[in-house]
């Protein structure tokens, strides 16, 4: 069986969630012997590494264009840096020839999923189509933000949109697939006779039985014995970063000896340059690292979250919230907003806590129970990591997608 993926976005210098999500994926479907093809945009610039490639899974990129006149060249960046409403035109004869074809799996709707859309049904082959971002699952402030770099521009594209039925990705689609349960239940109600499947990111446990904190601390030597308040992800006004910044001063009150971790690649520029100046602003250098982007299972990346006191996840938007599992997985505690994604995987005092952006106290409170009571924290943290293995290793879930597979082929044919 070999199956195409379409990603509208695919950067190793910018991973996230939704990469991390993509490749434990096809590292399960390959142990299963699924072999997947990853179609994408070209880079501007080749990258030292490429996750992917060296996981072994073949990759070809695609020219890709944002057909929209007018945009100011900031705006261009970030409709690149978020994936944007893409167009390409040799993406269409790539998948055509593409050999043994069994599946069409996109990873991005509008017209890039509209492509795959189009080439899954003139081959005879099943269209599965993945929502990583959410869509009718999605916070306002989340909506105006991805929407926002359209601004000012007039876009030309709608006619590639009519052409390949960009609005028809997931009406049409055989089978569509979510991590979020939320998102799931609204799909159904709009599409009551469509088959939806909700299907949780997974993390490869035995990865993380290693020790790496050694890597991590021979990384970043200026962490030494402190207490790190560890922040994964992109950095994006959507992850949020900047609540927890302001609130670093009075954390140091109360802990001096903590240190703020912001672990992940910039993907809008003007947001990272404002975190920036916030930290000299409030004269904490010394108590804050940027570390950057990290490959997926670098060791100390690993290192960090197994060293760390806390895994603050303070997003606006989590339609799952993959970092909470890898956070169980390498046994840190978990402090977290109350996102649809976390809502489904976190028990209030179970296995982590809950806070209120509107309420910094209660984010306060919950650090602070965190780092006083060790022993509590690390018994919520054994009860995450339980969670995750049981239900959430990679290869389990990959196993279902391959028999998602397996079945709509059959119906194909």
């Amino acid at each position: 069986m070999r199956v195409a993926h379409i990603l509208r976005k695919y950067n190793p210098a910018e991973w996230g969630g939704t990469e991390t999500a993509v490749k434990h994926l096809l590292d399960g479907l390959k142990e299963e012997g699924v072999a997947g093809t990853v179609h994408c945009p070209k880079l501007e610039a080749p990258t030292k590494r490429d996750p992917l490639k060296e996981a072994g899974h073949e990759i070809k990129r695609f020219h890709a264009f944002i057909p929209v006149f007018n945009l100011e060249p900031e705006q261009k960046q970030q409709m690149i840096a978020i994936g944007g409403n893409l167009m390409s035109l040799d993406l269409v004869g790539r998948l055509m020839v593409e050999r043994g074809l069994s599946v069409v799996h996109s990873h991005a709707m509008n017209r890039i999923g509209g492509i795959g859309l189009t080439v899954a049904k003139l081959r005879r082959v099943p269209f599965v189509v993945t929502i990583h971002g959410g869509v009718l699952d999605l916070p306002k402030v989340v909506q105006e933000k991805l929407s926002a770099p359209l601004e000012g521009g007039y876009e030309w594209g709608k006619v590639f949109g009519a052409v390949f039925k960009s609005r028809e990705v997931l009406k049409q689609a055989d089978a569509i697939m979510t991590c979020n349960p939320r998102e799931a239940a609204l799909q159904r109600e709009k599409f009551p006779n469509k088959r939806i499947i909700v299907q949780p990111h997974g993390v490869p446990i035995a990865k993380y039985k290693q020790d790496f904190r050694a890597q991590a601390m021979d990384a970043f030597p200026t962490l030494g014995n402190r207490k790190i308040l560890l922040i994964v992800g992109r950095i994006d006004p959507v992850k949020n970063q900047g609540f927890v910044m302001i609130e670093m001063p009075r954390i140091l009150e109360k802990h001096p000896d903590a240190v703020l971790v912001f672990a992940g690649a910039c993907t809008d520029e003007l947001y990272g340059k404002s975190l920036r100046k916030e930290v000299r602003r409030l004269g904490i250098e010394p108590r804050v690292l940027f570390t950057g982007g990290l490959p997926p299972g670098d060791a100390r990346l690993l290192g960090l979250m197994q060293s760390a006191a806390c895994v603050i996840v303070p997003s606006l938007s989590e339609t799952f919230g993959l970092i909470i599992l890898e956070a169980w997985a390498a046994g840190a505690a978990v402090l977290t907003t109350r996102t649809s994604g976390a809502l489904s995987l976190v028990k209030e005092g179970e296995n982590g806590r809950f806070f209120n952006l509107e309420d910094e106290s209660e984010f306060h409170r919950g650090l602070d129970g965190m780092l006083n009571q060790p022993d509590e924290a690390r018994r919520m943290a054994e009860n995450g990591h339980k969670l995750a293995a049981k239900e959430y290793d990679t290869l389990v879930l990959s196993r279902r997608v391959k028999s998602l597979y397996e079945d709509l082929v059959r119906k194909k044919r």
